[in-house]
């Protein structure tokens, strides 16, 4: 998929666990819902570090660009140090590392462990990362004709105001986890499921996507899961930008009013 569409699904996934949390009759406060809709957006970008022309790669200057190279480098080293007997030979790292169970939970982990010990700035820094590429996905018209800096002091401010909104009591700060020193512990859980909703929006794709590494299938361990070939798409198609998109956004819409028990 595109980076708009990977945006779109993540945040209609976060609002759908929003509603199912009201289903179940525990709430998402609405800064959660919000904030949680916006980082899963952003995560859904994050797979792609193993690709230097993705959206992820354009969102910070020459500092994202460099790093996706490293990552793309790295994924490819592990690629071939692990393949199995019939795991075909490649010569980049794309849909490697990254696009695994694995990586999701490490980063969301990364995140969860880097909000309770960094203190305020871990948590504003998170915010502004996952905020900048969720303006670069969802807004992506606008942040193609804008200037690179005029996103970031979006990101940046947005991420002020949103972790004082999120700060005040009973705005979810303290969200799943209350005990003191949790606050902001569940920031981990939309790293994840971004990643996540990607690897599965990849997987609906003509290549596949290698969701189960390192869990092996026969003789591979970077098996392309997926649908029947004949139900897969290639990525910026019609059915992309026509059927799914258009999908999205009206799940996240459905999902959002009953978290907020509109509906």
């Amino acid at each position: 998929m595109m980076g708009p569409a990977h945006s779109l699904s993540g945040a209609a996934a976060w609002l759908g666990v929003g509603a199912a949390a009201t289903a179940a009759g525990h709430t998402m406060p609405w800064p959660v819902l919000v904030v949680g809709a916006l980082i899963t957006a952003g995560a859904a970008l994050a797979p792609d570090l193993d690709h230097k022309s993705a959206t992820i790669s354009r969102a910070f200057g020459p500092v994202s660009r460099g790093f996706c190279e490293i990552v793309e480098r790295l994924s490819n080293a592990v690629y071939k140090a692990t393949r199995g007997s019939g795991d075909p030979r490649r010569g980049g790292g794309h849909r490697t590392l990254t696009h695994t169970w694995l990586w999701a939970v490490l980063t969301g982990a990364g995140t969860s462990a880097a909000a309770i010990t960094g203190g305020r700035w871990a948590v504003l820094a998170i915010l502004f990362v996952h905020l900048v590429l969720a303006v670069e996905g969802l807004l992506w018209r606008a942040a193609r004709m804008s200037s690179d800096v005029l996103v970031w002091l979006l990101g940046a401010t947005s991420a002020w105001i949103l972790a004082g909104v999120l700060d005040k009591p009973g705005n979810g700060s303290d969200w799943l986890f209350s005990a003191p020193g949790q606050e902001y512990l569940w920031l981990g859980l939309p790293i994840v499921l971004g990643a996540l909703v990607h690897d599965i929006g990849d997987a609906l794709t003509v290549s596949g996507c290698p969701l189960l590494w390192p869990i092996p299938l026969g003789r591979r361990l970077w098996y392309p899961i997926g649908p029947p070939k004949v139900m897969r798409f290639r990525a910026g198609s019609w059915v992309e930008l026509k059927v799914l998109m258009p999908a999205f956004m009206v799940l996240g819409a459905v999902g959002a009013a009953a978290a907020l028990n509109f509906i």
